[in-house]
């Protein structure tokens, strides 16, 4: 993670059953890299605070839907996702781009603003672990930009997010995820 020099593959089309790959080198300043996986799409994400974690995972979301592409920034959108434990919100929280993408038309450009509550409480404490042993619920309430996403063409077709090697960790003072992405 870092200011990377990296091979960004670019997944083209799928003529019949293989995938047509394109090959280029970038410099990037990003808390997200992609990892090896089999069949899908796999990335790992982190931030120094739980909220910052979630938007490397959105832009890792974005990245693996739109590759390079700039979306315009023309309309904002509002919405609320819950989850009992930061496994289960991280994946409300994907699937709701997926959503908007879906029944909206509408592609996700960036992350304007995101927060995070516990019980209907800001969060106090900055060692929460991997599981909610409060009990309580996680809400987080977010702002995204974007445009109409019949004004993009998408680089893959992402189908869901799933719970497959799904992690969410504080480990050395960062918040880290783990994610794939079924495509």
């Amino acid at each position: 993670m870092g200011n990377l020099r990296f091979p960004y593959v670019e997944r083209l089309c799928r003529p019949g059953r293989r995938w047509v790959f394109k090959l280029r080198w970038h410099w990037f300043l990003m808390s997200y890299e992609f990892l090896e996986h089999t069949a899908d799409v796999k990335f790992r994400a982190e931030g120094s605070s739980v909220e910052g974690m979630f938007v490397e995972a959105a832009g890792a979301l974005n990245e693996t839907i739109y590759g390079e592409m700039k979306v315009l920034e023309l309309v904002e959108k509002n919405f609320e996702v819950e989850g009992k434990d930061w496994e289960s919100l991280l994946y409300n929280f994907l699937e709701e781009f997926l959503y908007l993408l879906d029944a909206e038309n509408f592609v996700v450009g960036k992350v304007k603003g995101i927060s995070i509550l516990e019980n209907n409480e800001p969060r106090t404490s900055t060692e929460d672990t991997k599981n909610n042993l409060s009990g309580g619920v996680y809400k987080l309430k977010c702002v995204v930009v974007g445009d109409d996403a019949d004004n993009y063409k998408f680089t893959n077709d992402v189908k869901a997010v799933t719970y497959s090697d799904m992690k969410v960790v504080k480990e050395n003072g960062k918040w880290v995820c783990e994610v794939v992405l079924d495509v």
